[in-house]
């Protein structure tokens, strides 16, 4: 086999795309190895190019683990957070770009009630049950189902089945999620689930951004954020909602014109406390919509780039008030404190176990669907406002 040079090398895989490498081929769909699991099992990468935009994603938690996209100047760069390599994701997984079930969020005390029956789950934060639990979907290796090209969205499927009991949730759970890139750059994700037995579903992605660049050492906090939402749900002091909604007028939680995500982080706001910075839901609807609605907008200043995130769920939990611990990402980079922002589109926190908040019930016979869209795009030193 012809030998090739480093770059042209690395430039082949469109999952890690410098500011060298030329925009991958739209409609293109690549498989490669990425590490094998102390257990033994493979775990693929999946890299998707269309437009400007060139996306990796891993079988294992059917993760996000790169995203590349150009600033004003043409420069491109990965923008969401994670490691290079499968031994980051085994040691320090931190949820970065993973799938999220069979309930993203916290469910409180591990518990609630479907059907007059009460389901005791695995708890593992505080006694209650986050993001599905210890073994949640984004700890298992989903299989490949299908690819698609051939002049379409370059798009990967990808399946996990789910047995009755998993983590305590009732029935047999059969969930698939789409990326795909189409033609002009922007990200779909598209969730799938089917059950056996009355269960209670609610899916999301974990993806931390930092739209200056994964490698780029700089905060995400101090981007503009804009979230078009007047209420949050109210924090109670154990990081569960109460069932009430907060207003955020007049208050940190504002984000309905855009503002940086930092500038009233240090703020004297009793939510703001209780959440220990900001690990709060925002309110984009009462219910879930058939089509994506603006959900978040994202915007750096310094490099122009702009993310816009649309969803069909209610709810957006925006998460930035976390340290990493001594986190060394991408590049060598050690993650600090507010290196990135987690974005996660979801219905409300504890559904089940507050009767006002939108359903989250899946029944046999149903299908579960849901959807993400990021489109990208990039403005000047004032940049475009939505």
């Amino acid at each position: 086999m012809r030998t090739i040079g480093l770059r042209a090398a690395i430039a082949a895989h469109c999952g890690v795309l410098l500011a060298w490498a030329a925009p991958c081929q739209a409609g293109e769909v690549t498989r490669r190895p990425f590490g094998v699991l102390p257990g033994g099992q493979a775990v693929e990468a999946i890299d998707l190019a269309g437009g400007a935009t060139a996306v990796t994603i891993l079988t294992l938690g059917a993760a996000i683990q790169s995203i590349t996209t150009a600033d004003r100047d043409g420069h491109r760069d990965d923008v969401v957070l994670g490691y290079d390599d499968l031994a980051g994701y085994i040691a320090r997984p931190n949820f970065f770009g993973m799938t999220l079930g069979r309930v993203a969020n916290r469910i409180g005390h591990a518990r609630f009630t479907l059907d007059g029956t009460v389901f005791r789950l695995a708890g593992d934060v505080a006694g209650n049950t986050l993001h599905g639990g210890p073994r949640g979907f984004d700890k298992a290796v989903w299989n490949v189902v299908a690819t698609s090209t051939s002049g379409r969205p370059a798009s990967v499927t990808l399946q996990l089945v789910s047995p009755d009991g998993d983590n305590g949730f009732p029935g047999t759970l059969t969930t698939r999620v789409t990326y795909a890139v189409d033609n002009r750059g922007m990200l779909s994700v598209r969730y799938q689930a089917t059950t056996d037995k009355p269960t209670v579903v609610s899916l999301s992605n974990h993806t931390y951004w930092n739209l200056a660049g994964s490698r780029a050492g700089r905060p995400a906090t101090g981007m503009l954020l804009t979230i078009p939402a007047s209420h949050i749900t109210t924090l109670g002091p154990d990081h569960l909602p109460t069932g009430a909604f907060y207003s955020v007028a007049g208050t940190p939680f504002d984000f309905r014109r855009p503002a940086r995500i930092d500038a009233r982080a240090g703020s004297a706001d009793a939510q703001l406390a209780l959440g220990r910075g900001y690990d709060h839901n925002w309110v984009i609807g009462r219910a879930a919509s058939s089509r994506p609605r603006l959900a978040a907008r994202l915007e750096d200043p310094v490099s122009g780039r702009i993310m816009a995130m649309r969803a069909t769920m209610p709810g957006v939990q925006m998460f930035a008030g976390g340290s990493y611990n001594g986190i060394v990402g991408k590049g060598a980079v050690p993650y600090a404190r507010g290196q990135g922002v987690a974005l996660e589109p979801q219905m409300f926190p504890d559904a089940q176990n507050h009767p006002n908040f939108p359903s989250i019930v899946l029944r046999p016979g149903q299908t579960y669907r849901a959807r993400i869209e990021y489109r990208f795009s990039t403005g000047g030193r004032t940049a475009d406002r939505p």
